[in-house]
């Protein structure tokens, strides 16, 4: 009989759909990847013990990515500038794969609608010794798992 062993969770990819950039897929985490329904309340005539909770509609909470700072040019960071400095939003499509030990794809979760809410750079002090960390809030409509 084969013993499961749960996947590790270091190993892993994500690409921005219109990215040819090999080090946009390298992050150093992923936060984000759930999803819940929102709820409303029902009070029935008559039945006072208890309240009915109905689903009413699901909600995502933004991804947020982080990874050491690229002094080059990215395909996510013009896309974020995009945003940020044109005011120009292009949704898009962003892929994050988890990864066996052989590079393979375990699990998919295809993230649709994709936009940058946010960018910030980790802070800067000299009294340590860390790496500069870019961090990337992407607000999306919906993924779906493969």
């Amino acid at each position: 009989m084969a013993t499961y062993y749960p996947p590790a969770g270091f190993h892993f990819a994500v690409k921005l759909a219109n990215s040819q950039n090999d080090n946009d897929s390298r992050f150093q985490s992923v936060a984000g990847l759930s999803v819940e329904y929102d709820t409303e309340s029902y009070k029935e005539g008559g039945e006072n013990r208890f309240e009915h909770t109905l689903p009413v509609r699901t909600k995502y909470p933004d991804l947020v990515l982080k990874r050491g700072l690229l002094t080059e040019d990215s395909d996510f960071h013009k896309w974020c500038s995009k945003a940020f400095a044109e005011r120009k939003f292009e949704l898009a499509d962003i892929v994050v794969t988890l990864l066996n030990e052989a590079h393979q794809p375990l699990k998919t979760w295809s993230i649709a609608g994709a936009w940058a809410k946010k960018w910030s750079v980790s802070d800067f002090n000299a009294e340590t010794n860390a790496l500069v960390i870019e961090s990337i809030e992407i607000r999306y409509q919906y993924f779906t798992v493969k």
